[in-house]
């Protein structure tokens, strides 16, 4: 793409910076032992396939579907989810004199087929409750004020699922919408719903919008409980499976922050680098341990914070957090979903500088954070994991034989580390090189060169071009396979070792 040529002077400064990184000294050092011939699994992508983003109607707008484009470029990206779907600004519900239904499908139609010609599907979150069908008008306190409410009758609401799922099998036909997902609501254990009891309320809720799909075509999955903090999975499939009640998967969201008391109901000394996995453990857990040990777990919203911090997102911190997160994630999840793609979102508000803090992998107008190009990076892993001995290390292998590495140096910030240096240390192999690019504070961080700028709150054209040009990464170099690795602080690397195919005769598999 055109906004992300960079210049030959910025590719010649970047590589010499990858030179010096090889040459420091007096960092920590670490061994990684790689068997070519280890036991392997499967290792599909399961971070890279579906992204969060801000609500339905902005994805109407020329940049949220450019950054989709972008984001697409480096990942496998397959699904987006968003709130808000039958908000009243989106026009589909109204009632006439008589309080009889009115549905207006216009502005869904355009939602969704600006995601489908762009080779993306919908993760439907429904919600929120139109205005004309809540029970209870106080807004949630979301800029775009949507309602948390219940609906004042479950039998229109029911009607309005019915019609909804039947515009979608009627417009786009039922092979293709049977590939989608259908989760009803979101959050319904925190403040984005005030039914009450909330569990009860919200039971009622899924079962009616349930129902109501599954009679429309019941190969459409539908699923929940959507829920804050990891809660209420276990109490979601025993309600359903002794109620008869149909659901294809559950999801449910955690944040590298949410506190131990929220997520486990006790005060544990659980790091933002590990809340993310250990809440992995506890649904896998529950589902394996349920009626139903065999449903699929979506994480349809996780990532580092739930606050706006840009010392985290908008960081290179995010690199090392996100490999690690995969590292421990692997086999506990079929999807999880990154909140968000894009900083085309307004829960805040509209948009007031680039690096605020926001969720999203691409910063307002198009700028590449550090966390895009840790998904660029992390997107080449192969499609087997090899067991290696390292907290630091992911080791996989490509479907061409190639062995692809992952290293980081994890440090959280504001934490005052040093650099790490790695030595390979490669078995059952014959290659005799690597090629590495990598991500770290002073390399492919815009965050960086805007603050260099001064930080402007309004960058101009002329800024945000030399932003752009900043976040490029340096271009993969050569190294001999016993040439040392040392990373920053923060530092993400992906290594391709070359040579010949690592897969040894007979090599023992494991597969999940």
């Amino acid at each position: 793409m055109k906004r992300f040529c960079l210049a030959c002077a910025v590719a010649v400064a970047a590589v010499s910076c990858v030179s010096l990184l090889h040459a420091q000294a007096g960092a920590l050092e670490e061994t990684v032992v790689i068997d070519a011939a280890a036991p392997r699994h499967a290792f599909p992508h399961f971070w890279e396939q579906m992204f969060g983003s801000g609500r339905a109607n902005l994805s109407l707008r020329a940049g949220y579907r450019e950054d989709l484009r972008t984001v697409q470029n480096v990942t496998e990206l397959r699904y987006i989810r968003f709130h808000a779907i039958l908000d009243d600004e989106n026009g589909v519900y109204d009632q006439d004199q008589q309080g009889r239904p009115v549905y207006n499908f216009s502005y869904v139609d355009q939602i969704y087929d600006g995601l489908l010609q762009n080779g993306v599907m919908p993760f439907i979150e429904i919600s929120f409750m139109p205005r004309k069908l809540a029970a209870n008008l106080a807004p949630h306190p979301f800029w775009y004020r949507p309602l948390p409410s219940p609906p004042s009758d479950p039998a229109k609401w029911a009607a309005l699922m019915e019609a909804f799922t039947d515009h979608l099998v009627n417009r786009y036909g039922r092979q293709e919408v049977e590939q989608w997902y259908f989760e009803v609501w979101n959050e319904p254990n925190i403040d984005f719903w005030n039914g009450n009891p909330k569990q009860e309320t919200y039971f009622a809720l899924y079962d009616e919008t349930a129902q109501s799909i599954k009679k429309v075509d019941p190969k459409i999955r539908v699923g929940g409980p959507a829920t804050a903090q990891a809660a209420w999975v276990d109490a979601f499939i025993a309600h359903c499976t002794q109620n008869h009640i149909p659901f294809d998967f559950v999801s449910t969201h955690v944040y590298g922050n949410d506190t131990s008391q929220d997520v486990f109901g006790e005060n544990l000394d659980i790091a933002r680098r590990d809340m993310v996995a250990r809440s992995a453990k506890k649904i896998f857990d529950q589902v394996k341990a349920s009626a139903a040990p065999n449903t699929p777990i979506i994480w349809s919203e996780y990532n580092a914070t739930y606050m706006n911090q840009s010392e985290v997102t908008d960081s290179a911190f995010m690199g090392p957090w996100l490999a690690n997160n995969i590292r421990e994630c692997d086999g506990l999840t079929t999807m999880m979903s990154y909140w968000t793609f894009s900083d085309v979102f307004e829960e805040q508000g509209i948009v007031k500088t680039p690096f605020y803090g926001g969720y999203g992998l691409i910063a307002e107008r198009g700028i590449p954070k550090a966390a895009y190009r840790a998904f660029e990076l992390l997107h080449r892993l192969g499609a087997e994991r090899l067991g290696v001995d390292s907290d630091n290390a992911l080791v996989t292998e490509s479907k061409d034989g190639q062995l692809v590495i992952a290293l980081w140096n994890y440090a959280e910030p504001g934490q005052t580390a040093a650099p790490k240096t790695f030595h390979l240390a490669l078995k059952n192999t014959k290659a005799k090189r690597y090629r590495m690019q990598f991500v770290d504070p002073s390399h492919g961080s815009s965050l960086a060169a805007w603050k260099d700028m001064g930080g402007p709150a309004t960058p101009t054209l002329a800024e945000i071009g030399k932003l752009i040009e900043a976040s490029q990464m340096a271009p993969a170099r050569e190294y001999g396979i016993t040439e040392p690795i040392t990373l920053a602080p923060q530092g993400l690397a992906v290594i391709n070792v070359a040579g010949p195919s690592s897969k040894a005769e007979g090599a023992s598999r494991l597969h999940r």
